[in-house]
């Protein structure tokens, strides 16, 4: 204590012989007391004030309407107490006990009392209050291990359909019902499996004005059921076993005629196959999957050859069924251009290496408002495991196109 003390006194000595001079030598009263016996902490160096005496401030610095002696005094204070201050640091480094970035540290906040028969003020800590900020139980989020899609419709059709469709119909206006269910297994829960299953059914009935036997015809009347099952090998490639069925539930006849064109399981078409599958998705806006079989079995199979013609679905006259060992593929891609304008689109092929049939479906579905949706739907199929026609050749076509309403539900991750 001793020490400090007097190191404090030679410092206020110091400072007290450097006012006087430096008072004799200017106009200007000396410093004030303020700053100038305020304890040396160390900020920053000036070479000019250490070592000149400040300078008068220049006419015209400052321009003021009024006087400005007032200003050139305490301009020229705080000038002489920036030089004192510096020029007593540099002669005694030892008395200066801090430096700018080792100030003690500020008191803590408090509450300020005063007591005025003591006359004192007394700086109580401040009272923390913690609120009871405890957040509520988080919701429980369910983990779907199967993720559906489902939606069901009922529209107003336009259809045309080539005269060699293999089931069938004509060209008309009809009301056009679906269904369509996805249950996949959620790759997010299970990301090393893939487990894609899909049902649709589509069935059309339309009035007709060109038959004198029925009032009415079926021009769609189509059962699907696709499953992929596979395991993860690389990247988006599984391991894949694929099955696909599709059949249709009601008779059709050919206009005019009670010649049966169609009819249950007549035709029925079954195909297995084994290989590889690449799956891509992109949010739900892009979905792409390439099922690749080299080893495939496809059944084809006529219950009722009575009154149906087989070789109409590629079996021979006289049999059930026949059955082919070969190769298939199948592409779906789906691609949702705006929230209302939708894409998608399947390609399959399958091949004996004697002959090749292919489908390609594509549906575009333009949404109004929640309920109300419009629809294009084209098939295009090429068989030629069936007669050549002397008009589309080995090609048939279909097109169909509807307004009306429909219902989407689905699950979310």
């Amino acid at each position: 204590m001793k020490k400090i003390a007097l190191q404090a006194c030679m410092a206020l000595a110091l400072m007290t012989m450097s006012v006087h001079a430096l008072a004799q030598d200017s106009e200007k009263p000396a410093v004030g007391p303020d700053m100038l016996y305020a304890p040396l902490v160390y900020d920053n160096y000036s070479a000019e004030a250490a070592h000149n005496k400040p300078a008068k401030a220049g006419n015209g610095l400052y321009a003021l309407d009024a006087g400005d002696g007032w200003l050139q005094d305490a301009m020229d204070n705080a000038g002489r107490t920036r030089a004192i201050r510096q020029r007593a640091m540099i002669d005694n480094p030892q008395l200066v006990a801090y430096n700018a970035n080792r100030l003690p540290e500020a008191p803590p906040e408090g509450v300020i009392a005063g007591d005025p028969r003591q006359g004192m003020l007394t700086i109580a800590p401040a009272q923390v209050v913690v609120e009871d900020v405890t957040p509520p139980d988080a919701p429980v989020v369910p983990i779907h291990n199967w993720l559906h899609v489902f939606n069901a419709s009922l529209q107003f059709t336009q259809a045309y359909i080539s005269g060699n469709w293999y089931q069938g119909g004509e060209n008309n206006l009809a009301l056009l019902a679906s269904i369509n269910w996805n249950c996949n297994l959620n790759q997010d829960v299970h990301p090393n499996w893939l487990f894609n299953n899909a049902l649709s059914y589509k069935l059309g009935v339309s009035t007709t004005h060109g038959d004198s036997i029925r009032k009415y015809l079926i021009n769609e009347d189509n059962f699907l059921f696709t499953s992929q099952l596979g395991y993860k090998a690389v990247k988006n490639w599984y391991y894949s076993a694929m099955l696909q069925f599709t059949t249709q539930f009601l008779n059709n006849y050919k206009v005019n005629t009670r010649t049966m064109t169609a009819a249950f399981l007549s035709p029925a078409e079954l195909n297995l196959g084994l290989g590889m599958t690449y799956s891509y998705k992109k949010a739900d806006d892009r979905m792409f999957t390439l099922a690749i079989a080299p080893i495939s079995y496809n059944l084809k199979y006529c219950r009722n050859i009575t009154d149906i013609d087989p070789t109409r679905f590629g079996i021979d006259a006289g049999h059930h069924t026949k059955s082919a060992i070969g190769s298939n593929f199948e592409a779906k891609w789906l691609w949702r251009f705006t929230p209302n304008v939708m894409l998608t689109s399947r390609l399959y092929m399958f091949t004996n290496y004697q002959y090749v049939q292919g489908d390609w479906e594509n549906t575009l579905d333009l949404s109004i408002g929640k309920y109300l949706t419009t629809q294009l739907f084209t098939h295009l199929r090429f068989d030629r495991s069936r007669a050549r026609d002397d008009d589309w050749n080995y090609w048939q076509f279909k097109e169909i196109l509807s307004l009306g309403i429909i219902y989407r539900f689905a699950t979310v991750n």
